[in-house]
């Protein structure tokens, strides 16, 4: 005799299977990631990343008020600054890309969350994430001198009117010591996003082209996770905790939804998963040689995010995904 249970009654047309489907994406989980350089009127497309760019701020305005009309809530900013130095000058000066940045979409669009990604790599002239000893080639980011230009870095973006502060360097203590910085400064109600668990991946490449933030020698791996280590990402998201982090992220997103488990697993915070430039890119080569569907891999793709535990995805699929949504293409 045939099983009782067939679960393909519940499959059989697609008003039933949206009924009953577990993991549901929105438009409402979407952050788009924008790159801010000097200049008007510029809008460079990055050549690892079709339909990516590289905006002037007016461009960028732009840019936000589309998200915005699309339902997407925030976007995460990225800058590159006309100059490079060892202080990283470019990223806490009150005149900063990111800070100038910031301050002309809060005014065109009040209502969109702008997240800061505070970082110093695209604003070092060596292109690691912070000081250096003198004469070190290794790229041995000396962590604790590391932490003062970090938490300059946050208030002034704060100052500009930054919804949420996103550092994403790896150093240790960064979460406790940019919390202190802000709470010093008055802003007490900023919420820290933290790149908890950071690794040492391959899949950056595209989006060290997009930031031209490549580092001149060496390597970042004394500072981002081991790609082997996943119990480490729990020692990182705890201490981050512990240090007053309001949300956490995971980075990269679609070699790592194992991570993204374990950390909702081990937290009530909020977690959001970074959909990196590499994963975008293998989907846009593949889509333009007609090897993929498209939309329907981004879409399985983000609601896998979704399924591991993430509630927030970083992704520079979100503005098609906010369409392909909108015309109920899911």
């Amino acid at each position: 005799m045939f099983p009782i249970n067939r679960p393909r009654r519940l499959r059989s047309n697609p008003q039933l299977r949206r009924m009953v489907c577990e993991n549901v994406l929105t438009t409402q989980n979407l952050i788009y990631p924008l790159f801010a350089v000097p200049g008007t009127s510029i809008a460079k497309e990055v050549v690892s990343m079709p339909g990516v760019y590289q905006l002037s701020i007016d461009k960028i305005v732009e840019e936000a008020k589309e998200v915005y009309d699309l339902g997407i809530p925030a976007i995460i900013l990225f800058g590159i600054p006309e100059d490079k130095d060892a202080e990283a000058t470019g990223a806490w000066h009150d005149c900063g890309i990111v800070q100038k940045a910031a301050s002309a979409v809060k005014q065109a669009v009040p209502d969109l969350i702008v997240i800061a990604d505070t970082c110093l790599c695209e604003y070092t002239n060596h292109g690691h994430c912070g000081y250096l000893e003198l004469g070190d080639l290794t790229g041995r980011v000396l962590n604790d001198p590391t932490l003062e230009l970090l938490k300059k870095t946050a208030v002034a973006q704060a100052n500009a009117g930054v919804d949420i502060i996103a550092p994403s360097g790896m150093m240790d203590g960064f979460v406790q010591a940019i919390r202190a910085a802000l709470d010093e400064s008055g802003f007490e109600e900023i919420p820290i996003l933290s790149y908890a668990a950071k690794y040492a991946s391959a899949y950056y490449g595209p989006f060290r082209d997009a930031a031209e933030s490549t580092p001149q020698f060496g390597d970042r791996r004394t500072y981002q996770m081991d790609p082997g280590n996943a119990r480490e990402a729990l020692k990182e998201i705890q201490l981050d905790i512990a240090e007053g982090a309001d949300m956490l992220m995971v980075k990269p997103a679609l070699a790592y939804m194992d991570i993204i488990w374990r950390v909702k697993e081990a937290t009530n915070l909020p977690v959001a998963a970074y959909n990196v430039s590499g994963e975008y890119s293998m989907i846009k080569a593949a889509a333009l040689n007609g090897w993929v569907d498209e939309q329907r891999v981004v879409m399985e793709t983000l609601t896998s995010f979704k399924r591991a535990g993430a509630d927030l995805i970083l992704t520079y699929h979100a503005k098609d995904t906010a369409r392909w949504l909108a015309k109920g293409h899911f």
